[in-house]
């Protein structure tokens, strides 16, 4: 089996980002396809979105400096298959410790071995700094998610330019798995304005399955839960299982 990394990235905030690596990860997640969600984030939303306290040591500050390994800092969540690398305002300090280390851009993927998860998605932080490059230069591909809101496309030219800047210098096979449209609401023109344009901009690397506005899935974290825990029937969860399945027929598996 050939495990894939997925980096789910977008240098704004509040787009839905960690919402998308939390419960992509629980679905794809089984005990058959065990998966691990890196929180890369100093805010620790996708730990305590999983329901495990900030305060848990040791974290992804000390496996990215050799201090603890991935094992020992790993712990499993809720739903079977799923673990989490968790992460809090610790990690932080990484962007600026990183910056003496040698071959900085790398200590993430030296930190990853190879073949104990079906897949590793890593919640990036909402900043194209040294934690960004990491994950990047660790994933094989990325997945954007994009707000249906007017400035969406705003910052999506610098992303995708660290993008092409880390695959020339660092990472020659990082590929887009894709563009997801978060947060969207059929009632108002401007989503459909902003898919028109995600359409033509990106084309067939934007997924077909929108995830909607919904008062379950922007809950759910508070209850240190995925949506799939905190209501499985909801539009929420039904968005985010076909886009599971978007994700695993686009990386083959």
């Amino acid at each position: 089996m050939k495990q894939k990394i997925i980096a789910v990235i977008n240098q704004k905030g509040g787009v839905g980002k960690t919402t998308t690596a939390t419960n992509l990860a629980a679905q794809l997640a089984s005990p058959k396809t065990p998966v691990l969600l890196i929180d890369l984030d100093p805010q620790g939303n996708a730990t305590s979105g999983l329901g495990i306290e900030k305060e848990v040591e040791p974290t992804t500050y000390d496996v990215l400096f050799g201090r603890a390994t991935l094992d020992q800092a790993v712990r499993p969540a809720e739903r079977d298959g799923l673990y989490i690398l968790p992460a809090n305002a610790n990690l932080a300090a990484a962007e600026i410790e990183l910056v003496g280390e040698m071959q900085r851009e790398f200590a993430l993927k030296r930190a990853l071995h190879v073949g104990a998860y079906h897949y590793i998605l890593i919640d990036c932080p909402p900043a194209l700094g040294l934690l960004t490059i990491n994950a990047l230069s660790a994933a094989d591909t990325i997945l954007i998610p994009v707000q249906a809101e007017y400035y969406a496309l705003e910052g999506l030219g610098q992303l995708l330019a660290t993008v092409q800047r880390v695959k020339q210098a660092l990472n020659p096979s990082l590929d887009l798995l894709g563009v997801a449209i978060t947060m969207y609401d059929k009632r108002t023109s401007l989503s459909e304005q902003v898919m028109g344009e995600l359409k033509s901009h990106f084309g067939d690397k934007l997924f077909a399955t929108v995830i909607p506005r919904n008062v379950r899935l922007a809950e759910a974290p508070s209850f240190g839960k995925t949506i799939f825990e905190h209501d499985r029937w909801s539009k929420g969860a039904r968005a985010y299982k076909n886009l599971a399945k978007e994700v695993s027929k686009r990386v083959g598996s």
